[in-house]
């Protein structure tokens, strides 16, 4: 199974081509992610655990599945490095609200961790383990890392942290 590259949805606004793939569902795969993320011109790394991480400056997007047979869930995960302070909590989670009520995807959450920091997780998933059409697998996907770019921006301009966004947050992190 291969990804015709004409059918990759672009990152500029353009409409999106048609996918011309197997007529069938399809059981993606680790392998045809990362054929998708070759053809998006994203750079990726293999994790420890042999998940799939997109890296950016101040987020990760990971590419993961879990379950097994019809239960398998193809998960798009990204992890927002930006911490903020146990004080900003409240205002973070009305802006987290906020985002999951006008928005599908991903559906962004907040993680406490033990030293008081909190970090942003957004998420979407995909049931997969009976397959699904390659065009409905390639346009979710790219549509998932499009709305978690879109999300930092987002989020930057809700809080005020233009300074950040000087940096770089929605580039491809060179050192990956």
């Amino acid at each position: 199974m291969s990804i015709d590259p004409s059918s990759i949805p672009n990152f500029g606004g353009q409409p999106e081509p048609q996918e011309t793939g197997p007529a069938g569902p399809v059981i993606p795969d680790q392998d045809l992610v990362k054929q998708l993320l070759e053809q998006m011109e994203l750079k990726y790394v293999v994790d420890d655990e042999g998940d799939l991480a997109a890296p950016w400056e101040q987020f990760r997007t990971y590419f993961m599945f879990r379950g097994e047979d019809e239960q398998q869930v193809f998960s798009v995960r990204t992890f927002y490095d930006r911490p903020h302070g146990i004080d900003e909590k409240a205002q973070l989670l009305e802006v987290v609200d906020d985002w999951n009520r006008r928005t599908l995807w991903p559906k962004v959450y907040t993680h406490t961790n033990d030293d008081g920091t909190v970090r942003l997780i957004g998420e979407a998933q995909m049931l997969i383990g009976v397959g699904v059409s390659l065009e409905h697998f390639v346009s979710s996907t790219v549509s998932w890392v499009r709305a978690s770019i879109e999300f930092d921006k987002w989020l930057i301009e809700q809080l005020g942290l233009e300074a950040d966004a000087e940096s770089g947050d929605d580039k491809p992190d060179e050192d990956a």
